[in-house]
């Protein structure tokens, strides 16, 4: 790997951190005609993960595209991070990642091409461990850097796990832990623990490959993967598109090491603000949510974990096979899915 060329000195937010205010996207996509077609599944208006188009009966094509700036130090890293990001789109459809692009915004007169050439490098490790094929991309001269992937899956239409999908009853499993904003914030204050950040990079490199397995196998229906809006931003889309009101317990969400001793500290990153300002009138915090866990709840994630309903019944399964998988020990139960209340989410 490339330590020659700290990445992380380039950027004031890195990861899914640097995205728009969901407030304000949310706000602007309602200004933008979209043309509707009879094969189009999935489009924008649910705040899915990707967009899907039906070929045929057997064939849906998942498309989508995720790019950030810098997360981490080292360039390899950071390709291996952003790709996964990338990947994990298609895998909270449920779908196969198929063919990607990659999207290359790279400064040339002030970093070395060779960084350039290990993020690459870490970014295709990530396409060939999905078994997908990179075709290519597309790289212009830019600062501060930024990388990510043009991704197309497939699933069978009958197949698909959406946002909408919610049901009434449905348990709700979170298969990574939290924290990866208030780690990123602390390595960049100098103030977190090495082991602790090691282990969030770590995270970030997986591949929710194994959750989309499983989640085909357990017939779940709705959805989602933890990134830039952190939990309750995403499940409040979640439960708006499916019409329900999700109820977390915040005393039962998994954490990164150090994680609370960051938030209790003040390290708390400002898309963190984004997100809790986007939550105000559609999420309701309860005093038995402490301010550290409401911190933890809108603390945006980079390639975070899937978010799935699941059926009580299958619940133990699950749980069972994630725990069995290394990567996903800490796979846990936060919550379940009530009738529509007067807010979407709500966290105890």
């Amino acid at each position: 790997m490339n330590n020659k060329f700290d990445l992380l000195s380039t950027v004031e937010y890195g990861g899914c951190s640097a995205k728009l205010s969901p407030k304000e996207l949310s706000e602007l996509l309602k200004s933008i005609p979209l043309v509707k077609d009879s094969n189009i599944m999935v489009d924008i208006e649910t705040h899915d993960d990707a967009g899907v188009y039906k070929l045929n009966d057997e064939t849906a094509l998942i498309v989508t595209t995720d790019f950030f700036p810098p997360v981490c130090s080292d360039a390899e890293e950071f390709g291996q991070i952003a790709a996964a990001n990338a990947l994990s789109d298609v895998y909270a459809m449920g779908g196969k990642p198929l063919l990607a692009l990659n999207l290359n915004m790279f400064p040339s007169k002030n970093i070395p091409l060779t960084v350039l050439k290990d993020i690459l490098i870490g970014g295709q490790s990530k396409i060939t461990e999905s078994g997908a094929f990179i075709m290519g991309g597309h790289t212009i001269d830019d600062a501060p850097p930024k990388y990510g992937l043009a991704v197309v899956g497939t699933i069978h239409p009958d197949k698909l796990i959406k946002n909408s999908g919610l049901r009434e009853g449905d348990v709700m499993i979170l298969t990574k832990p939290l924290g990866v904003g208030a780690l990123i914030a602390g390595q960049r204050m100098g103030i977190a623990n090495q082991d602790a950040y090691k282990e969030a990079l770590e995270q970030m490199k997986i591949l929710n490959k194994r959750g989309a397995e499983l989640m085909q196998k357990y017939n779940v229906k709705g959805a989602t993967d933890v990134t830039g809006f952190g939990l309750v931003g995403h499940a409040q889309k979640m439960a708006e598109a499916s019409g329900v009101t999700m109820e977390i317990e915040s005393k039962w969400l998994p954490v990164l090491p150090q994680v609370m001793d960051l938030i209790n500290q003040g390290c708390i990153g400002g898309a963190t603000f984004r997100n809790l300002d986007y939550s105000k009138g559609q999420v309701r915090f309860m005093d038995s949510c402490s301010t550290d866990f409401k911190m933890l709840c809108c603390d945006a994630q980079t390639s975070g974990g899937l978010l799935m309903g699941v059926e009580k019944q299958y619940v133990s399964q699950i749980l069972s096979e994630l725990h069995n998988d290394s990567p996903f020990t800490q796979s846990a139960v936060v919550g379940e899915v009530t009738k529509l209340q007067d807010v979407y989410c709500i966290v105890k």
